[in-house]
């Protein structure tokens, strides 16, 4: 399975995919939407393969909903269908969770759906 992962960050978005070499930097900024985000993000991704993605994003999300708006992007983020506009599943998780899970040095593997939200 390869996974596109995306970081939503005030400054940049950035990504990375299964098997590719380099992240991609996108900048965002304090008025950046869902909406300007998803072309973006499939531009930079156009070339890469992806069954899923996995999105860190900087606010407080449960049962894989987005349940803050963000205080340093724009808005519609609460409301915005991660699924619809990638065509694919999304699993989303508060982006400190994501970077703590990241660099977890354990035996121990996640299947898509165990990760925790």
């Amino acid at each position: 399975m390869n996974i596109l992962v995306i970081d939503i960050g005030g400054s940049n978005i950035k990504i990375l995919a299964t098997g590719q070499p380099e992240r991609i930097k996108i900048p965002s900024g304090n008025n950046f939407s869902p909406e300007e985000m998803i072309p973006l993000i499939k531009e930079n991704a156009s070339n890469w393969k992806y069954d899923v993605v996995s999105i860190g994003f900087p606010g407080i999300v449960k049962n894989n909903k987005v349940i803050t708006e963000p205080v340093n992007l724009g808005d519609g983020w609460k409301r915005f269908d991660f699924e619809a506009a990638f065509d694919c599943p999304v699993k989303l998780i508060n982006d400190a969770a994501m970077q703590a899970l990241g660099g977890m040095k354990t035996k121990r593997c996640y299947s898509w759906d165990s990760v925790p939200d």
